[in-house]
């Protein structure tokens, strides 16, 4: 959606006239809404700018609120913002603030870059649903939390399938969209959905795959990359792949977007094959999951990360890591998954303790049921602070919210993990180190500079291991073999999966005593 002129405009004064010293300023924009990505965008441009520490540009919803005083970049005039207001969070010298702020009006009125073929100047750009064209089959949602289920509604009462990229939507709303979009026989992705490819078009967060015959459902968005990305190396395409939102398979929600979903790819006689992938669901909802997928007229993987929930049934494989979900699914197409991989050999560092700094949240979650016990969050980055590291294994989600206050996503902008990692890397207590570089439409273009620019700087004989994975595809803009090369050329040793370089890293630190994540491959023939 395009931005909303802002009525006004009102600057805190600044706390120190000293032209060196740095301050926090808000700037807020009563009544103005701009798009997640633009504000993104404008956020990454202005914390480039000299003298400016942290930025962030967010709308003044209370989630909103909490997370930038969180990071410490709420001030008395940002406290008094309205939900519908846009707040400008600066931290920097008083030049850098005020000449940041000058440019804020110009970075919101950028059009969007990435504009579909054909798409050209003077085209009519719809402001509002009704206002699109009539043949519109599917409306992208990323709109404040609080106002992303009345549009998803707007979208579905038209006709149109919603992806619902918007998270913090209160779980009574996601049910009634869902609800909804049952009635009206159109999917519901979302809200908090970061990756789809319908038809061949990608939304949100999705790699460049070829085109194929497996449908994949998930309520992870990192985890449907992962498992697509390598089944797309093994030579397999995808023919849909539908986000639900995180929450779809809760006891609350009941997966009903997975549940329809099922239904559409099961009629599709283009799909030969359906893959599940989710972190564990509530029981009764697995149950009422895996039961209909027993009943389909195709073969169905089952990715539920964790302990099991459910018992598998009919044609459906359950499996519990993503590398076995893209195995399960080429040895059920009777394809020949990759051989099984052999980490070379590698040393610890120093200490003890392992440092899994990940971008994506399934990827941090895959690591933890390997590592019940390890510390899953620590005090959020704020510049020119330190970073405290536990004197225990350490598995961080670094796209969750407490860390992208201020920031755009660490997918897009590497800055708040390339800290954590300089702190790793410098820590005596750091036995290795797990990084994950995603790429694909939606992230940065050169996700693996940052982080090999930050081993660059310590000479590898004074740092622990670094063990790596790249999920993407060459076709994609930024290309697997140039970012391997990266990073490989930095020291960072390359696993072929999430699952193997989690299981290595453990094995590496001493820690295996749970075992491999792999063990479950559940098959019945009902």
């Amino acid at each position: 959606m395009e931005p909303t002129p802002s009525a006004t405009a009102a600057r805190t004064a600044p706390e120190s006239v000293a032209s060196t010293a740095t301050h926090t300023t808000n700037s807020v924009r009563r009544d103005a809404y701009a798009d997640s990505v633009a504000l993104m965008r404008a956020a990454q441009h202005l914390t480039g700018l000299a003298g400016i520490d942290a930025a962030s540009l967010v709308m003044a919803t209370e989630p909103n609120l909490r997370l930038l005083a969180d990071a410490g970049l709420l001030t008395d005039e940002g406290r008094a913002a309205r939900p519908a207001d846009l707040i400008v969070a600066l931290r920097g010298t008083v030049e850098a603030v005020e000449h940041a702020l000058d440019e804020v009006p110009a970075l919101l009125d950028q059009p969007a870059q990435d504009t579909q073929p054909g798409s050209g100047v003077g085209e009519m750009v719809p402001r509002a649903l009704v206002e699109a064209d009539p043949a519109t089959s599917l409306a992208l949602i990323s709109t404040p939390g609080p106002y992303a289920a009345a549009e998803a509604l707007k979208a579905l009462r038209l006709g149109m399938h919603a992806f619902v990229f918007s998270d913090n939507v209160p779980l009574a709303q996601e049910i009634r969209i869902k609800q909804e979009a049952h009635r009206q026989g159109l999917l519901a992705m979302g809200p908090d959905c970061g990756t789809s490819l319908l038809d061949g078009i990608p939304l949100g967060f999705t790699n460049a795959l070829r085109p194929g015959r497996i449908g994949l459902i998930g309520a992870s968005g990192t985890g449907l990359q992962q498992v697509s990305c390598l089944l797309d190396a093994a030579g397999e395409g995808v023919r849909q792949m539908i986000g639900t939102g995180g929450r779809d398979l809760s006891a609350e929600v009941g997966a009903r977007t997975t549940l329809d979903a099922l239904d559409l790819l099961d009629a599709d006689p283009g799909c030969a094959l359906i893959v599940l992938v989710s972190k564990p669901p509530a029981p009764d909802v697995a149950e009422r999951v895996l039961a209909r997928a027993a009943r389909a007229d195709k073969p169905v993987v089952a990715a539920f990360l964790g302990p099991d929930r459910a018992a598998s049934r009919g044609r459906v494989t359950v499996v519990g890591t993503l590398r076995d979900a893209a195995r399960a699914a080429l040895t059920v197409l009777d394809a020949t998954p990759p051989p099984a991989w052999t980490p070379p050999s590698a040393s610890p560092g120093r200490g003890r303790h392992l440092r899994a700094l990940y971008a994506g949240g399934t990827f941090a979650y895959e690591a933890r049921q390997l590592l019940p016990d390890a510390v899953t969050a620590v005090r959020p980055f704020a510049p020119g602070g330190d970073i405290a590291l536990p004197e225990r294994h350490l598995v961080l989600d670094l796209g969750d919210d407490a860390y992208t206050a201020g920031r755009p996503h660490p997918m897009i902008d590497p800055t708040v993990r390339a800290a954590h990692l300089r702190a790793a890397l410098h820590d005596p207590n750091t036995a290795a180190v797990v990084l994950d570089v995603v790429l694909g439409h939606g992230a940065g273009p050169d996700p693996a500079a940052a982080l090999a620019a930050e081993l660059d700087r310590v000479p590898a004989s004074e740092r622990p291991p670094v063990l790596a994975f790249v999920v993407g595809t060459e076709r994609d803009p930024q290309g697997t073999a140039a970012q391997r090369s990266r990073l490989a050329q930095a020291g960072a040793h390359l696993a072929p999966t999430s699952t193997d370089a989690a299981e290595w890293a453990v094995a590496l630190t001493g820690s295996a005593a749970h075992g491999p994540v792999g063990t479950r491959n559940l098959t019945s023939t009902g």
